[in-house]
């Protein structure tokens, strides 16, 4: 079957119909790959740092028998997990091409693959090569992983159309987002994507952070799909910072510019939605996170949260916390520029906002 070279969009508009498939070692895979993507490697972690030695200390012909080698050893087993795969992938989406189509002589013929590795080299050549003698039609990314993380980091560059959701903490910004996703607004959930709320209290009942070469992956992926809608991308106000990973400051840059929609809802409504969404956290990982925050909010401020909490009192203890991530947001805004002509306040009773939110946007 035949092996094509394709660019990066083509590739990328191709993986609506095919799998991709990224051959590089499972460390590589781990630390950041293009979003969607499935881990086959051609060589273990091990396997690929004997290889890189024997390449620098040796030379490239005994680099390259240790590859045949690990490859022979391989050659029956992808194969098996790539029919395997692609029988999961069909049966859980429907829009994938399926196996059931025919070539001019009758017969099956199997779906198409899209194949990387580092830089559309010998891995992914080599798998090719394997795949293509089970019947797959085979498209290898041009220049690899690599030149996904040049189109990638690229997307940062565009003027995108953005509104920012903003308002003190506790104003279920994301809650709304998701709403207005549900009703054909375009979105970005920069905090659903890093895995993380923001705060010190971020990390809580949330998986664990991606890479910031894995979050910038999938942000670059969700900018490129939500500028093809050419409508208005809505996203939360955020700091530079979300946890461990950080907006990339370009895009950063351009949020800052854009019109902010802010949600003044009273204090005490906030107290409520804060209260629900991170009172049943125990208490240890409520004082750790606390603590965390313990050189800004004041030794006294934070020995009477811990106490609070202590005596089960959340609502005692959370409200200290807001007013010191109220002060902290109120500074933030009256430092950015052009606030006066960016800032739109939209008064709203309580956190379940999106009435009145709605009828402002449309």
């Amino acid at each position: 079957m035949p092996i094509e070279s394709v660019d990066v969009e083509t590739f990328l508009n191709l993986s609506k119909l095919y799998p991709i498939l990224d051959v590089r070692s499972p460390s590589e895979y781990a630390h950041a790959h293009i979003p969607g993507a499935f881990s086959i490697p051609l060589f273990s972690d091990e396997q690929r740092k004997i290889i890189g030695t024997a390449y620098k200390r040796e030379s490239r012909k005994i680099a390259v028998n240790h590859g045949l080698k690990y490859f022979s050893e391989r050659m029956k087993i992808i194969p098996r997990e790539v029919e395997e795969l692609v029988k999961n992938v069909e049966s859980k989406n429907k829009t994938m091409v399926s196996s059931s189509t025919f070539d001019s002589n009758g017969d099956v013929d199997k779906p198409g693959i899209l194949l990387h590795c580092w830089r559309g080299g010998m891995r992914s050549s080599t798998v090719a090569w394997l795949l293509s003698l089970y019947g797959y039609n085979i498209f290898i990314l041009k220049g690899g992983y690599k030149s996904y993380r040049h189109w990638a980091l690229s997307q940062f560059e565009y003027p995108y159309p953005l509104h920012i959701l903003g308002g003190y903490t506790g104003s279920g910004k994301t809650e709304l987002l998701l709403e207005m996703q549900a009703k054909g607004k375009t979105i970005i959930d920069l905090e659903g994507l890093a895995n993380h709320k923001g705060s010190a209290f971020g990390a809580l009942g949330q998986q664990p952070q991606p890479s910031q070469e894995m979050f910038e992956n999938l942000l670059a992926f969700e900018l490129s799909e939500a500028i093809k809608k050419k409508d208005t991308i809505w996203m939360e106000d955020e700091s530079n910072r979300i946890g461990g990973v950080h907006v990339p400051n370009i895009l950063w840059d351009q949020m800052r510019k854009s019109k902010l929609y802010f949600l003044d809802i009273p204090a005490e409504e906030r107290l409520k939605f804060i209260v629900g969404q991170y009172g049943y956290f125990s208490q240890e990982s409520l004082q750790d996170s606390i603590t965390k925050i313990q050189k800004k909010l004041g030794g006294q401020e934070t020995k009477n949260a811990i106490t609070f909490l202590n005596q089960d009192d959340h609502y005692a203890c959370f409200e200290i916390l807001l007013t010191y991530y109220d002060k902290l947001y109120e500074k933030a805004l009256h430092n950015r520029e052009n606030i006066q002509n960016l800032l739109h306040k939209i008064p709203c009773e309580s956190v379940n906002a999106k009435n009145a939110f709605f009828e402002t946007i449309n």
